[in-house]
């Protein structure tokens, strides 16, 4: 059975944009339906996990297009309830791999012409955060543990959660997680950013002893 793309997804001059979900219509009416009821529980959350690893509003609009794209053409492997949200955080994350490899494959091409034409010529640098130096340890980590730490913290998924998005096992992720937090750290502290100290647990008190009493005492 042919169904139409959802409205939503259909090209706008070389870039797709977000707009009103599908209509069902004969055959795909149902099918449209639960894609639409999809996509108006998860829109939200994939937006901002997506926004937050892509600073350009256009590359995030495309890869928010083509996420909800995927799990309209593969919508009978899209599972039920919160588990939705995080298939679609997998597909979102995938494509975004995608789009940071075809980013960094311009970026070669262009320094290459870049040093062929104007070696004298240095990019100009980007604006730093306002704690530069908190970002510049986050930026210094491998790709997978940005993403770890980004579903911990900015999606605030638990290990189960996280292993669903990545598919792989609950206990891979605490090991994974646990990892790329120590690096992290030490991130932080070769940048001269002092962790606060771990608090000491306290001594129990010693018991003090209940004098005996002799049967018969008075």
């Amino acid at each position: 059975m042919l169904v139409r793309e959802p409205d939503i997804l259909r090209p706008s001059g070389t870039r797709r944009t977000l707009g009103r979900p599908p209509r069902g219509d004969g055959l795909g009416h149902e099918r449209s339906a639960r894609f639409e009821e999809l996509y108006a529980a998860h829109l939200g959350h994939v937006t901002g996990y997506v926004r937050r690893r892509t600073g350009d509003p256009d590359d995030a609009a495309d890869v928010i297009s083509e996420t909800f794209l995927v799990a309209w053409r593969r919508l009978d492997d899209v599972p039920p309830g919160e588990e939705a949200r995080f298939y679609l955080y997998g597909v979102a994350r995938r494509t975004l791999a995608n789009l940071h490899r075809g980013q960094r494959r311009r970026r070669d091409l262009t320094a290459r012409i870049g040093r062929r034409l104007a070696a004298d010529l240095a990019a100009a640098p980007a604006p730093e955060p306002d704690r530069p130096e908190i970002g510049a340890a986050f930026r210094a980590l491998p790709d997978a543990d940005r993403d770890l730490l980004g579903l911990a913290s900015w999606e605030g998924l638990d290990n189960g959660q996280i292993a669903s998005v990545l598919g792989v096992s609950r206990n891979a992720v605490r090991i994974r997680l646990h990892r790329a937090r120590r690096r992290f750290a030490r991130e932080l502290e070769r940048r001269g950013i002092a962790r606060a100290p771990a608090a000491k647990p306290e001594r129990p008190a010693p018991e003090t002893p209940v004098p005996s009493r002799k049967v018969g005492s008075a």
